[in-house]
């Protein structure tokens, strides 16, 4: 499930040949993987700010080319054709500032496909935040629970980078997941959006909030006919060719 919008994302590239690629916020590399097979003949890379990550990506895909960068400040080498960025921009502070910087840094013809969450107005992420406003750890998470901003509207998107682009797409996809109850919920969320809000807290902490969390996850996803619930997961594609 967390692989298919990075494919549908890159499905929508319109270049059959390129000379180099970078996945921005490459993780351990299971984007910058796709790349890799779609475009055999091209030097592939990705950045990411976690070494962590960079280690996994290096070992996952040895002639690939990694390094460790801010995307605020960070800039592709000439002669790169696609910059590609798979659920990392909704971290970026301004990112549409630094997505329009990244788009004219790219050469007639490149293309920008970026892939972010827009689901802060989802059960799953407002209930996050009416839970971080417990008096018990609200002081604890107050940056946490500021850390992302909603998502620009589309049209706001299309204004800034229509004027750079001879091809724009900007959609949205709903992805519905069935998932293994709360519990498969606080699961898939772990690694990404409950971070901020659970990395805080104490060891004693931690269960107490996951506990009350998931007893309000109960009475927003009711269960199904085969004893799963649906996360509904909205999520914004943008290609834009220069």
């Amino acid at each position: 499930m967390r692989t298919r919008p990075a494919r549908d994302l890159l499905a929508q590239v319109p270049l059959t040949k390129i000379r180099k690629a970078v996945d921005m916020g490459c993780g351990p590399g299971n984007s910058t993987e796709l790349i890799a097979a779609r475009y055999p003949d091209a030097q592939v890379g990705g950045v990411d700010s976690s070494p962590n990550m960079l280690r996994q990506a290096r070992e996952r895909l040895p002639n690939c080319t990694f390094a460790q960068a801010d995307l605020k400040s960070w800039t592709p080498e000439p002669g790169t054709d696609l910059l590609y960025a798979n659920a990392v921009f909704q971290w970026v502070p301004n990112h549409a500032a630094v997505l329009k910087r990244l788009l004219e840094a790219l050469p007639q013809g490149g293309v920008l496909a970026v892939q972010m969450p827009d689901n802060l107005a989802e059960p799953s992420h407002t209930l996050m935040q009416e839970t971080a406003g417990d008096p018990r750890w609200a002081g604890k998470l107050r940056e946490a629970a500021a850390r992302r901003d909603v998502l620009p509207t589309v049209d706001a998107y299309y204004d800034l980078f229509r004027p750079l682009t001879a091809r724009l797409d900007i959609w949205h996809t709903i992805y519905n997941h069935p998932m293994a109850g709360a519990d498969g919920i606080i699961e898939w969320l772990k690694g990404t959006g409950l971070r901020p809000f659970v990395d805080p807290l104490s060891a004693e902490e931690k269960p107490v909030f996951l506990d009350l969390y998931k007893s309000k996850l109960e009475k927003a996803y009711p269960t199904r006919v085969d004893g799963k619930v649906i996360l509904r997961f909205p999520r914004l594609f943008i290609v834009a060719q220069r």
